[in-house]
């Protein structure tokens, strides 16, 4: 009897050891995926996000890395920065067109196709790559002609295992700028796979294969776990700088802080805080395409603001201080035909105008009312002061006020001890008149 009892507790241990190793086998072959979300203009920032998720993928020797992207498109040197980064990473990168309704459009259309593999969900379009200049107008003839051919040489390289089909509808996004569906994509091998979502994509790429510097490899997702990379506070920053209505509201918060700074000297904040503003909204409109020609109009209208201190027209110029600024921000950013890039809204601009207007003409009221004040100086500057007693007033005595000691008589003839709080009402002779708070 005691020797089936020893049998049966060591049946329940082997078992359990074998739970636990089958367990520990099981998630052993767990594998990772990164999955990286870029949306919006290529900017410097996607640089630094797609660096840093293709470090971690291979630090942590993760299967592969997805890049999700919406984009219209962006500079072909920052696009081509992009492709390098992907050709080169040890890590099998997907490109994957998402969510639906977005668009790999112009430098999009080549960074899909330098995923390993490539994807996109459904009511998702590629293409529209012909080149265009900073500020989306035709290129010349010429010029034109060189940025396309390298274009569609890059298209080649990139498409080429994909089959003539795909090679040649690539070649046409460059020289027609035609765009297509993602079935159309698919049909043509321009993209390996039409997926619904990331957990879809990754049972469609399961077993696919791969070549990494030089290497075949066979992917393996039937147990991956998801990991999604966000980006920085400092990538955040700097993709929030490439929308057109956060760079008008710090222009706006920039002129404004200046012209308080110039209209009342002497302080730092206001200075501090108007340059910052400005020093982002010009990164940000490095980055984007703008219409500089409406930096003019913004200038005309900082230099009539300037004049208003001066001249003092009772919001005259100010008024159209503001109007050119509202015009000069809606030029710099409203007339620019990249496609696909946002635009500033218009109500904004114009309410904000109206505001920047408001906030002018209140800050030359008070300059106003201050230059039309006579000076104080002396007694007439301590009256309306507060200070307290230094030696008790009856009927004269000492206070202190404004850092400095006075001869003192009350108001009412009362008695004011010494330390009690005062405020001066007045003056007699070479003594001030105070009352008790």
């Amino acid at each position: 009897m005691h020797s089936k009892k020893i049998l049966l507790v060591s049946i329940i241990l082997v078992l359990s050891l074998v739970s636990i190793f089958g367990n520990a086998i099981a998630q052993s072959e767990d594998t990772t995926v990164i999955t990286i979300s870029l949306d919006g203009a290529l900017t410097p920032s996607w640089l630094t996000y797609i660096e840093r998720g293709l470090s971690n993928a291979e630090n942590q020797n993760a299967e592969l890395i997805i890049l999700q992207i919406n984009t219209p498109g962006g500079s072909i040197d920052l696009m081509n920065r992009i492709v390098q980064l992907i050709r080169s990473s040890r890590t099998p990168v997907v490109v994957y067109v998402a969510p639906n309704g977005a668009m790999a459009g112009s430098a999009g259309t080549i960074i899909t196709l330098a995923g390993h593999l490539s994807a996109m969900a459904p009511q998702t379009t590629i293409g529209a790559a012909s080149p265009v200049g900073g500020q989306g107008e035709d290129l010349g003839e010429t010029i034109e002609k060189k940025e396309k051919e390298m274009l569609k040489a890059t298209i080649r390289s990139l498409a080429q295992h994909r089959g003539e089909a795909a090679v040649a509808l690539g070649e046409d996004t460059i020289e027609n700028a035609k765009a297509v569906s993602v079935d159309e994509a698919l049909k043509s091998g321009l993209i390996d796979f039409s997926a619904e979502n990331i957990p879809d994509l990754l049972t469609q790429i399961d077993g696919s294969q791969v070549t990494i510097n030089g290497e075949i490899k066979t992917i393996e997702t039937s147990n991956a776990i998801e990991f999604e990379l966000g980006m920085s506070f400092i990538e955040q920053l700097l993709q929030l700088l490439t929308n057109p209505n956060v760079l008008f509201l710090l222009l706006t918060i920039g002129v404004q802080a200046i012209f308080i700074e110039l209209s009342n000297p002497g302080g730092w904040v206001a200075g501090f805080i108007g340059a910052t503003c400005l020093i982002l909204a010009i990164y940000g409109m490095g980055v984007l395409p703008v219409n500089w020609f409406g930096i003019l109009f913004i200038i005309l209208a900082f230099i009539l603001f300037i004049l208003e201190i001066k001249a003092l027209t009772h919001g005259a110029l100010s008024a159209a201080g503001a109007l050119s600024f509202v015009i000069g921000s809606l030029v710099l950013f409203n007339t620019v035909k990249a496609p696909g890039f946002p635009k500033v809204s218009v109500p904004l601009v114009v309410i904000t105008g109206i505001i920047l207007t408001a906030g002018i003409v209140t800050v030359l009221s008070f300059a106003i009312k201050a230059m039309r004040e006579p000076v104080k100086t002396g007694m007439e500057s301590i009256i309306g002061k507060h200070g307290y007693v230094v030696s008790t007033i009856f009927p004269l005595g000492i206070i202190q006020v404004a850092g400095e000691q006075w001869g003192a008589i009350s108001e009412n003839e009362v008695m004011i001890n010494e330390g009690e709080s005062i405020e001066v009402t007045g003056k007699q002779g070479i003594n001030l008149i105070v009352r008790k708070i």
